[in-house]
């Protein structure tokens, strides 16, 4: 009888564990970056160039989706979604230093809006009122000669 106890507690064990395992590989599942629609009001050329942009972005032309996404900030630059949807492009080609300015703006512009201020793709370039700390993920630097630590 003690036997089965302790394959049953084991079983039971085990089920827990990948129950916990399930819920925590949802939680760190990133959510994927989409452009955002404009807020209403905007003008109608720029709602326009954002939906361009979104299909491109959507298409993986970043450089096709950045140019419509930065005539929507020149249409409606008190957008946050129009910034947000900019630093997007950039940081999706890899122009973190253009970026950077674009999230902050767009969070600034738009203070309330959980979508921009709890996106993964701001997180990297810190609090939005805070100086530039932006730091690479591991292994995106390249090292020097010789390969070993600087």
């Amino acid at each position: 009888m003690e036997r089965g106890g302790a394959m049953k507690c084991l079983s039971l064990l085990g089920v827990l564990l990948l129950l916990v395992g399930a819920v925590a590989c949802s939680w760190s599942k990133a959510k994927p970056l989409v452009p955002l629609a404009l807020e209403p009001g905007v003008k109608a050329q720029a709602v326009t160039l954002t939906e361009q942009g979104a299909q491109a972005y959507q298409a993986r032309q970043f450089d096709d989706a950045k140019n419509y996404f930065s005539q929507a900030v020149a249409a409606a630059p008190q957008s946050g979604p129009a910034h947000y949807n900019y630093a997007l492009a950039l940081n999706a080609l890899g122009d973190t230093e253009h970026a950077r300015p674009q999230f902050m703006e767009a969070a600034d512009l738009a203070p309330g809006d959980k979508v921009i201020w709890d996106s993964p793709a701001l997180r990297p370039f810190g609090d939005p009122k805070s100086p530039k700390k932006f730091k690479p993920p591991m292994g995106a630097t390249r090292s020097g000669i010789g390969g070993g630590p600087r």
